[in-house]
């Protein structure tokens, strides 16, 4: 339990200040734990910080599901099968990133795609990186693309309007002109994700079958 919440505090100590601006002292006393601790588990403070972006991939794991989940059982002609992951796959990515829930874990990410480290390739190597090499092959099926660098393009794109939700947050509210994001808030930015995938799913079939 303690070691559960050491983490958990050093998640968003890291996430609010990085690497060298967080304080191991800091850490252990919030977390009721003697620094002792931090060496004996984990070596210092860059070990801590690795443990962290583990919690982090485990985390993901368990708000985003197992791409293994996924069905992988849709055919290369399946394109309406496809498109329906891909609007699964990035609503569920628009709800935690418009969550409150997620913002010590959002912002430790954030910094490490800025000046990715060590603790990067342990977040990307787990969820994260199945899920966005996943969408890319739902967008090759959705589109008929045989173009696979194309379709990872396309998947930045459509990672960027939800992945704004968290690092334009404040941006959003402003424009929204609220203090936090309403339920009816997240609903009506959801539906405008939903249409901006389908059109450009549209789009990119229709470059593909030579109609554009």
């Amino acid at each position: 339990m303690v070691q559960s919440r050491l983490l958990d505090i050093a998640i968003s100590e890291f996430g609010a200040k990085g690497l060298e601006g967080a304080s191991t002292r800091g850490i252990a006393a919030a977390a009721g734990t003697a620094m002792s601790s931090i060496t004996y588990h984990y070596g210092g403070k860059e070990g801590l910080y690795l443990a962290a972006a583990d919690r982090i991939a485990e985390r993901m794991t368990a708000v985003m599901g197992d791409p293994n989940d996924l069905d992988h059982d849709i055919a290369a002609d399946d394109a309406a099968g496809a498109r329906a992951q891909i609007h699964r796959i990035l609503g569920r990515l628009a709800d935690k990133m418009a969550s409150a829930d997620s913002a010590d874990w959002t912002l430790f990410v954030l910094r490490e795609q800025m000046k990715p480290s060590e603790a990067f390739e342990r977040i990307y190597g787990g969820v994260m990186g199945q899920m966005v090499r996943q969408l890319g092959e739902f967008v090759c099926i959705a589109t008929g693309l045989r173009n696979v660098r194309t379709a990872r393009i396309a998947t930045i794109t459509l990672l960027g309007q939800v992945v704004a939700l968290r690092s334009s947050r404040a941006t959003c509210l402003k424009l929204l002109e609220r203090d936090t994001l309403e339920p009816s808030d997240i609903l009506d930015i959801k539906a405008r994700i939903d249409a901006n995938i389908d059109a450009i799913l549209d789009s990119m079939r229709a470059e593909e079958q030579g109609q554009a």
